[in-house]
């Protein structure tokens, strides 16, 4: 591959929103696949402060009533609307991949670090199922953040969710939005401070 079509590839890359990723998702070798190109990240430390959790088939579904679960606990009058989007969430797609940083608290490598680690296996992940055919998502949500969905998918005190990789085959083109403008972005630091 020339340095103009890798380039290419990193250009085109797009979210297709979960709702618009359907069957057939990888099957466990691609995925494993997948996976290899994604722990291909930076890790200072090789601390490797990360893991990842598959949730496919009927577990899905199972995970969708235990946020609805939760939705109603944390919130007696929330909308039936709110109750139903947040059990159908992990419907649409045939994988998700849940990427889960396993921080290493007093490590001379930050936290933060070791958090950037597992968003870039995030990240790559996206990039590796754009490169097999699939599409991909990631999201998080109030889900990643609350302490008893975390219980539920048996994380440890020192792990933290940092995204839902959403896969499938793509039900329609991954929409284009605007991107910034890569060169107003970039400054040049100068010692004198001018």
């Amino acid at each position: 591959m020339s340095a103009t079509s890798s380039l290419q590839f990193l250009d085109d890359r797009r979210s297709v929103p979960s709702r618009q990723l359907g069957e057939p998702g990888p099957d466990p070798a691609t995925l494993r696949r997948m996976l290899q190109s994604a722990v291909r990240v930076p890790d200072h430390g090789k601390l490797v402060p990360f893991r990842f959790l598959h949730i496919t088939g009927p577990a899905r579904l199972a995970l969708g009533e235990v946020l609805a679960e939760r939705t109603l606990a944390r919130d007696p009058d929330a909308p039936a609307a709110v109750v139903e989007k947040d059990r159908a969430r992990f419907s649409h797609a045939p994988d998700i991949v849940t990427v889960i940083a396993r921080l290493t608290p007093g490590h001379k490598v930050p936290e933060q670090e070791q958090l950037l680690s597992a968003g870039s296996a995030c990240f790559a992940l996206l990039q590796a199922a754009q490169a097999l055919g699939f599409g991909a998502q990631w999201l998080t949500g109030w889900m990643a953040y609350d302490g008893e969905v975390a219980r539920r998918l048996g994380l440890a005190a020192n792990e933290r969710i940092v995204g839902f990789i959403h896969i499938g085959t793509p039900r329609m083109e991954a929409p284009e939005r605007e991107r910034p403008d890569a060169a107003a972005l970039l400054s040049e630091w100068r010692p004198d401070g001018r």
